[in-house]
């Protein structure tokens, strides 16, 4: 079997240099790979609103290059370091992109991530069927 990847353009230069697949279609369900909140250039900013919002719109490029929106997610888990003094502006800036109801979400406290500086990591799952 293959996987059945999303690949989009804009993130080629990312994928090059880690091998990530950055989604794998399953029938009707994609998983996006983890993403954390680096910038288009790879710089980590300091804060938990911009990591939040530079991982969502990681995760949205690879939604729409899979013909989804942001309302196509059905399940975010979030990798924390620092949830109980970041939660409430996670959750305001997925509420806002992701709207309301939210997606199922599970949030994790975790004692580090794999790329330096980085505060969270978004991983989502949405429902996009295949077209006829």
């Amino acid at each position: 079997m293959t996987r059945n990847v999303v690949f989009p353009e804009a993130l080629a230069q990312a994928v090059a240099a880690s091998g990530f697949s950055p989604a794998v279609r399953a029938g009707d369900l994609l998983f996006l790979t983890g993403a954390t909140g680096s910038d288009a250039k790879g710089v980590m900013p300091e804060g938990i609103e911009a990591q939040t919002r530079n991982a969502l719109t990681k995760a949205i490029t690879i939604l729409e290059a899979a013909d989804a929106t942001a309302q196509s997610v059905v399940e975010a888990t979030s990798f924390h370091i620092g949830l109980q003094t970041h939660f409430d502006q996670v959750d305001t800036i997925l509420r806002e992109i992701l709207g309301v109801p939210l997606p199922a979400w599970t949030a994790v406290e975790v004692a580090g991530l794999r790329r330096p500086g980085a505060l969270i990591e978004l991983r989502l799952v949405a429902h996009v069927p295949a077209t006829a």
